[in-house]
């Protein structure tokens, strides 16, 4: 049986087919880039149906190259955090709210949890923009409260294609509200949306699997009997690819954002450990936590540099990197999007100090590299300290599968800790599988780990 994994990303929504042991079928990637529509104001959100013709364009080009035909179970990784309102008829009457709109704010005259630090404790989460909590009041205040429902990326695009698309454990903590040990919706979280779950997704029961409907079991007849496993966000998906699923490892992902997260067994309704009042936790599946620190930038700044820099290419620009570091540093906050939670800075607060007229392209890309990196570091001394011993890291993510200087600045700087990498640019989709499949533990000793000097998988 092999899998089908899709990948609901920010900048782009990727199809690809993987073996009975979660590794990526040569030449099965049907990959179609997305819109994403960034402001000043902290504007970023997609276009829902548009996302939704993209991911049917993979399906039918992997469905046109006959790598469907063996499959008997879909996997997906979706963002966490996305929101779009849905009117009476079920269509969108609005986009999607991805995690980079900063644009939410709290309700006049609100005033937030009443105990901020039990709430953090029972839904890993703060009274914060980026939430479901926050965001649902200021979407009724812009839109005249219309929406009939609410739902998340993953559930509005399964819902197009499955008989049924509830709303897994793992995307629902992703919320801010759901309570992580009854997986239940929080009673005080929907108070501060002012909404009842009538107006949310019900909730996946654990082992759940869903069915294409009759119209695309048409479409697409090799997928007419597999199973739909429940999605995961896929910041938990790209730890359980990355192999970190305990706390001995820690993941370091970049992305279009990065994250550093670690992966503990805690099951439904067993106390939670102790939370670092700076760090999130959201559920994995019914069985596991992941607890980490997430931030706006990564890939996405390496890109703002390319274009607007000028940089040079490849091999020109990893060995100008390498003569920029033994230079005077530029000194960046990366900060561009604005904070990830619990902080608050808006969009437009990244900063570049130490610029001189010697400074080059380059030097600037280096600082912001440079500067993500020691972001990471702090914030990995929290996820530590909660466990109580240094972690092993593991890099990960297209971001730093293209650049050998970043993961070099990586390892010096989380110096001592042994730092390796995950050659495997599709973590987010193998680790889907591997959770879709039950087999997280097995992660520990999954492929494709190495060295941060080794070269790319020469198979992706």
């Amino acid at each position: 049986m092999d899998i089908l994994a899709l990948d609901l990303g920010t900048s782009s929504v990727r199809g690809l087919v993987l073996d009975p042991d979660a590794v990526p079928r040569p030449g099965a990637l049907a990959r179609r880039k997305v819109h994403l529509v960034t402001g000043d104001d902290g504007t970023g959100t997609l276009d829902g149906p548009g996302y939704l013709a993209c991911l049917v364009e993979c399906l039918d080009e992997l469905a046109a190259g006959g790598h469907l035909r063996q499959v008997g179970l879909v996997a997906t990784s979706g963002q966490w955090h996305s929101v779009l309102p849905l009117a009476p008829d079920g269509t969108p009457s609005g986009p999607v709210l991805t995690w980079l709109d900063t644009r939410a704010a709290p309700p006049t005259g609100a005033s937030g949890p009443a105990d901020p630090d039990d709430y953090h404790r029972r839904t890993g989460t703060w009274w914060h923009r980026c939430y479901w909590s926050m965001r649902l009041p200021w979407l009724r205040e812009r839109g005249g409260d219309s929406a009939a429902r609410f739902v998340g990326l993953a559930e509005y695009v399964l819902g197009a294609l499955l008989d049924e698309a509830p709303m897994s454990a793992s995307l629902a903590s992703g919320t801010g509200l759901l309570d992580l040990r009854r997986l239940d919706w929080d009673a005080e979280a929907l108070a501060l949306a002012g909404l009842s779950p009538r107006r949310l997704p019900p909730l996946a029961p654990e082992g759940w699997h869903g069915r294409l409907n009759a119209r695309h079991a048409r479409r697409w007849p090799a997928l007419a009997d597999a199973r739909w496993a429940a999605p995961i966000g896929d910041g938990a998906a790209s730890n359980v690819g990355s192999g970190c699923v305990d706390g001995s490892r820690a993941a370091v992902t970049v992305g279009t954002s990065a994250a550093v997260r670690v992966i503990q067994a805690v099951p439904a309704g067993a106390e939670l450990p102790p939370l670092p009042d700076q760090l999130w936790r959201y559920r994995v599946d019914h069985d596991h936590v992941v607890t980490g620190a997430a931030y706006s930038s990564g890939g996405n700044l390496f890109a703002w540099a390319a274009r607007e820099l000028r940089l040079p290419k490849d091999a020109e620009l990893e060995a100008a990197l390498r003569r920029a570091a033994a230079a005077r540093p530029v000194r960046a906050d990366p900060r561009f999007g604005g904070d990830r939670p619990p902080g608050t800075a808006p969009a437009g607060s990244g900063e570049l100090r130490g610029l001189s007229f010697g400074t080059t392209a380059v030097d600037i890309l280096a600082g912001l590299m440079d500067g993500l990196c020691r972001l990471v570091t702090d914030d990995l001394a929290l996820l530590e300290a909660g466990v109580g011993d240094p972690m092993e890291v593991v890099l990960g993510g297209g971001a730093l599968t293209a650049s050998r200087w970043w993961r070099t600045a990586f390892a010096d700087a989380l110096v001592p800790r042994t730092v390796r990498w995950q050659r495997n640019p599709e973590i987010g989709a193998t680790g889907a599988a591997l959770v879709a499949l039950g087999r997280v533990p097995e992660a520990t000793s999954i492929g494709g780990v190495g060295g941060t000097d080794e070269d790319a998988a020469p198979d992706v």
